[in-house]
């Protein structure tokens, strides 16, 4: 039994604070739930953008058409077909389009995305068929069948092939800091139950108005696009403005990056903020959290956007990430995958529907990062997170860094995290980052750029041991971001050696 080694009360925490709530998901493959809505109101207004309006019954006929082309084309269940765009309503139309016609979107925006890695994507995704923009076509790489998503298709009923909850929904590229980028299958069955489940479905409704603020090829993007129009809201995409488009919705899902470019107070109509990605701030959160029902989410791409949720109250004492989400589950285990006793720190394992398909063409990642779940038993799998966390007496995760941001520092280990949580309570400071810049030296950033260094530097000094204690701590007005709206660490260490170069010139 793999829980004998713990007290019983204990073993019976374990399964009350790791099991989410067992929940029926209402429509098992995500465009059918879109499909009852186009349905049922096809005047509503599906998405807009830059003063372009598409209703829901006008974007379910041109997915139909773009569906049928597909068929002829020969994509059948199974298949990937790439979606390389830019935010649009025709990246909307091919999305949809391929769901409808049984196989998985693989995105890729196209203005962004170095040619080399297109070219790892379509080769490790086995993509024939892909969908772009006409202003983009002589950048999608040479070999698959190539299809201007904004040109339109003559219309034709959508074929309606025999689709498994188990089939492909999308194959999302992880962002390949530590190597190539990976290929991540995430099923219907997945996608499906943390979109039309709660909390993860947000109480979206018809009347909503969810800001496209992500990346499309990153997997929050989908909790925008898909979360939006299987619950008949308005997909308000943006342009180059991100508050621009916050300014009009009443949801909002993002990284604590890009939402702490958001003033809370341009917001009136938001009435719900979700944050996943990276930790979120505490300052941030209880900044939305007064105007806003906010929910701090956690999750990697492998468990299907997020598999923890938590609304946060800003009176309470800790930020936690909550709990599993319906039909999820977690697990905080040690080194051999025990189960630790209730309240100590382990590494964050996930289970339930949330496991996604596995990495495309990587055994041996497979073998690292999956494993057969013996809590659950026969048939299920869990995934290991690199997250580490505990359970608080409450039954909720606290969040206490990943496995790789612990750091050897002059022989001492060091959470870089918890560095970053202590200069983010100083006053003033919205944001930080710590990061090793050599084997004894960590070097740390804050922003707003009037934070000033010294105080924010002694607030470590008094609550940390002295390894912990920054070489120094930068000040900058806004935080460097990846494509995916996280924070960009590697620019922020070239930034700290180009400022340490002058200063020691």
């Amino acid at each position: 039994m793999p829980l004998r080694h713990l007290t019983p009360r204990d073993q019976r925490l374990f399964r009350q604070y790791g099991h989410g709530p067992t929940i029926r998901v209402p429509v098992p493959l995500i465009h059918r739930a879109f499909e009852r809505r186009a349905a049922a109101t096809p005047h509503g207004v599906a998405a807009e953008h830059q003063g372009a309006l598409l209703t829901y019954g006008e974007l379910d006929r041109r997915a139909d058409a773009l569906a049928a082309r597909l068929a002829r084309e020969g994509i059948r269940p199974g298949d990937h077909v790439g979606l390389f765009v830019r935010r649009s309503i025709p990246m909307l139309v091919g999305l949809l389009g391929i769901l409808k016609a049984g196989a998985a979107y693989v995105p890729q925006d196209i203005g962004l995305a170095p040619p080399a890695q297109l070219d790892h994507v379509v080769r490790t995704a086995r993509t024939r068929v892909v969908l772009t923009i006409t202003e983009h076509l002589a950048r999608v790489p040479r070999g698959p069948r190539v299809i201007a998503v904004d040109e339109p298709q003559p219309y034709a009923p959508a074929p309606r092939p025999a689709i498994s909850p188990d089939d492909g929904a999308y194959v999302l590229f992880t962002s390949g800091t530590t190597g190539r980028p990976n290929g991540v299958k995430v099923t219907h069955r997945s996608l499906a139950n943390i979109l039309l489940t709660e909390p993860g479905a947000l109480g979206i409704r018809p009347g909503d108005r969810v800001a496209q603020l992500l990346n499309i090829a990153f997997d929050m993007a989908a909790w925008e696009i898909l979360g939006a129009l299987a619950h008949g809201a308005t997909l308000v995409i943006r342009g180059k403005d991100i508050a621009a488009a916050a300014r009009t919705a009443t949801v909002l899902i993002a990284t604590p990056t890009v939402l702490s470019g958001i003033d809370p107070a341009s917001c009136p109509r938001v009435r719900t903020v979700a944050v996943a990605g990276e930790p979120c701030p505490r300052p941030l959160a209880d900044r939305w959290a007064r105007q806003a029902a906010f929910f701090n989410c956690c999750g990697p791409t492998e468990t299907t956007i997020v598999n923890t949720m938590r609304r946060h109250d800003p009176t309470a004492p800790l930020l936690t990430i909550g709990r599993p989400t319906p039909n999820n589950t977690v697990y905080v285990l040690d080194a051999d995958r025990r189960p630790v006793p209730i309240g100590e720190t382990g590494e964050m394992w996930a289970g339930g529907a949330c496991v996604s398909a596995g990495y495309l063409d990587n055994d041996l990642l497979n073998a690292e990062r999956y494993a057969p779940d013996p809590f659950l038993g026969p048939g299920h799998r869990m995934f290991r997170t690199r997250d580490l966390g505990r359970w608080t007496p409450e039954g909720d995760l606290e969040h206490l860094g990943r496995t790789d941001d612990q750091v050897k520092v002059r022989g001492f280990r060091v959470e870089l995290d918890s560095v970053s949580a202590v200069l983010e309570s100083v006053e003033g400071c919205l944001r930080a980052v710590t990061l090793k810049r050599d084997a004894r030296t960590l070097v740390s950033f804050v922003c707003p750029a009037d934070v000033d260094p010294d105080t924010a530097r002694r607030a470590v000094a008094q609550a940390l041991p002295y390894y912990c204690v920054p070489e120094s701590v930068m000040p900058l007005p806004l935080l460097p971001e990846t494509d995916r709206g996280k924070i960009d660490k590697s620019a922020l260490l070239r930034l700290a050696e180009e400022r340490m170069a002058v200063a020691a010139r």
